[in-house]
């Protein structure tokens, strides 16, 4: 089978084969760089012009990423599919978390990270309690709307969480939903609904207030009215397709709404999740189709689900991760010291475009047998390349702009944004 390549600097010693078996090392990346240092062009762009063989998840924060190369990819046989979470009308895919519930666990997963997604509580010192308590509360009513609907969505389980009203009937707490659960219960009295809903139940009324206010809070932090229309879409994420058949997944997210980068990342360990059973499924347990995911920000929102165990464990299921952070600092206050490190050591390919990090010009000073302040004072546009089982390369990055295919896109895209501003003008006149 052909492999793609992979450009991480200027020149031909810095353009590899993306087939393990050639290269002897992974296919996982990771590119350091503060703001500004040129991640998008000389990284995220490249793979891009690059991507022929595999299917792809590329996170990005600019449509114009979209736009410009989901043509490029259509025109190479690739199905796009364009995952927008900011404005999910312009996308043409949508993702729901109910569809990849298959335990109790699952229905705990999910409440659980969609519960911890307020960036506010990074910092909190609040008691952990109110936490639990308004993940069971929710799986309560995931649980329910998965046993009483058969095609439920996302949208099911918001809309029973907006309606619900409580109030305290001799010293207990009465709900609007109370009729619903004791149908259940008698029925199955261990049903994992049941069992949630009680324990919200035997709740002091000021306790419960806060606990609803809670998960609430979070929800409608997570959940805007744009976000929500996603859940009412017909075409879902299908990564058993995106896996057998070229697919490029553009997922679109929002560089100053965290709280939504936690759901993002919640999609990614789905991603990961179902790409691994499905490999697992395969006669040779391997995906018919790489899948490699490039995703910008990485270091940005809240931390991937189990992303040091899965970023392990990726080769051997033919998947891959681009990663690109603004400092290793970025990384280790995300997802602590030992997480971070397993990440950053699975990489086997390591692109460091400087930054003002010190602990991370520390690291990439003693890797390369650099002096310190060599690595602090990089001149923009230098760069060094660590390859496993090679010496570090110090060279230039890659310029996109002497690229004839982008060079091409890019005017056709230019020409493309001119006809829709003309359009424009001529409705207004």
């Amino acid at each position: 089978m052909k492999a793609d390549r992979v450009i991480l600097g200027d020149g031909p010693k810095c353009v590899f084969s993306t087939d393990p078996e050639v290269t002897g090392i992974n296919n996982n990346v990771l590119v350091v760089g503060g703001s500004g240092s040129g991640k998008t062009m000389s990284v995220s762009e490249p793979f891009l012009l690059e991507t022929h063989e595999r299917s792809i998840i590329a996170t990005v924060t600019k449509r114009r990423i979209v736009n410009k190369y989901g043509p490029l990819l259509q025109k190479r046989g690739y199905e796009v599919w364009d995952l927008d979470f900011v404005h999910p009308e312009r996308g043409n895919i949508a993702y729901d978390p109910l569809d990849f519930i298959n335990s109790y666990q699952d229905i705990t997963f999910v409440a659980r990270n969609i519960v911890l997604a307020n960036p506010k509580k990074e910092n909190s010192t609040a008691d952990p309690y109110w936490d639990e308590a308004a993940t069971s509360l929710f799986a309560a009513i995931i649980t329910y709307v998965l046993i009483s609907r058969d095609r439920a969505t996302f949208w099911d389980v918001l809309e029973m969480l907006d309606h619900l009203t409580f109030e305290e009937s001799c010293g207990q707490i009465r709900t609007n939903y109370d009729r619903k659960f004791d149908l259940l219960e008698e029925k199955d009295p261990s049903n994992f609904a049941v069992s949630n809903w009680k324990s919200f139940k035997r709740l002091p009324i000021k306790t419960a207030s806060c606990v609803f206010g809670t998960l609430n809070t979070t929800v409608d932090s997570v959940f805007t009215p744009e976000l929500r229309k996603m859940f009412r879409m017909k075409r879902k994420v299908d990564f058993e397709k995106l896996a057998s058949a070229r697919t490029a997944l553009f997922v679109t997210s929002s560089p100053v709404n965290p709280s939504l980068n936690c759901f993002i990342n919640m999609f990614y360990a789905h991603s990961f999740k179902q790409l691994f059973e499905f490999g697992e499924e395969q006669t040779d347990g391997m995906l018919p189709v790489p899948v490699h995911l490039l995703a910008d920000d990485f270091a940005t929102g809240c931390p991937v689900p189990m992303m040091q165990e899965y970023i392990s464990i990726f080769r051997e299921k033919r998947i891959s991760v681009t990663l690109l952070i603004q400092s290793e600092s970025q990384l280790t206050s995300l997802y602590g010291s030992d997480a971070a490190t397993t990440i950053i050591n699975n990489c086997d390919s390591y692109v460091f475009l400087g930054s003002n990090d010190l602990s991370t010009a520390r690291n990439i000073s003693e890797r390369a047998n650099k002096p310190l302040e060599d690595i602090l004072y990089m001149k923009i546009g230098d760069q060094i390349l660590f390859r496993r089982g090679s010496k570090p390369l110090m060279g230039k990055r890659y310029n996109i702009l002497e690229n004839e295919i982008y060079r091409k896109i890019t005017r056709q895209y230019e020409r493309h944004i001119a006809a829709e501003k003309e359009q424009e003008r001529r409705k207004g006149a």
